[in-house]
């Protein structure tokens, strides 16, 4: 009795962080116009498409000097993410890199991290998906905690956010993302139990 009481507490407590993690992702949208960076990241996905020309219209409004498109599928060309950009050629020909090593958004913090660290910028916007923007941004500061980052959340029309539990569809890509973030945050939380890869070894006793 005892095992199926606490079953059903961590079923209840896990079902209120998603409906609290559905919420949060709901009221990201539409993103507030953010102040300007070093550079604009774009992460690739599902609905890539609006992701890059979300970014994109930031580059174009001056919000930095530089944009990353990362995780581009290696079939794709540069000609092909300049089109669903919608770009203006002379600013995407300038101005926009494209990392074709992330497979995933452990990948693409560490495309962003080498890609921020050889550009000098201390400053970036993240443009990527609602749902998937809390587990990017743990996986981002992660790997730049130095770095100021301004999360700049693309709105996904098949998920809708307020009815995600109506279809089947909306219902399992909301239950997957929430199920990888608390994977992150128990990750990070492990982690942050062992010794700072900064820290200084004790000094040993004389004598």
């Amino acid at each position: 009795m005892r095992g199926l009481i606490a079953l059903l507490v961590v079923v209840a407590i896990w079902a209120s962080g998603l409906l609290a993690f559905a919420a949060r992702v709901d009221r990201s949208t539409p993103a507030p116009e953010p102040q300007a960076a070093d550079g604009i990241v774009a992460l690739t996905g599902a609905g890539s498409n609006a992701r890059i020309g979300a970014a994109m219209e930031l580059l174009e409004d001056g919000k930095a000097q530089r944009m990353l498109v990362s995780g581009v599928n290696r079939e794709a060309s540069r000609e092909d993410i300049r089109t669903v950009s919608r770009a203006v050629r002379r600013l995407y020909d300038c101005c926009v890199d494209l990392g074709f090593d992330a497979a995933n958004t452990v990948g693409n913090a560490r495309e962003t991290q080498e890609w921020a660290r050889a550009m000098g910028f201390d400053s970036l916007i993240v443009v990527t998906a609602d749902y998937h923007m809390p587990r990017a941004m743990l996986e981002l500061r992660g790997a730049m905690p130095d770095v100021e980052l301004t999360p700049y959340p693309v709105i996904t029309p098949v998920l809708k956010a307020n009815r995600w539990w109506r279809t089947s569809g909306g219902a399992r890509l909301m239950v997957t993302e929430y199920s990888k973030y608390l994977a992150i945050l128990g990750r990070e939380a492990i982690l942050s139990l062992g010794p700072r890869a900064d820290a200084e070894p004790p000094t040993p006793k004389k004598g």
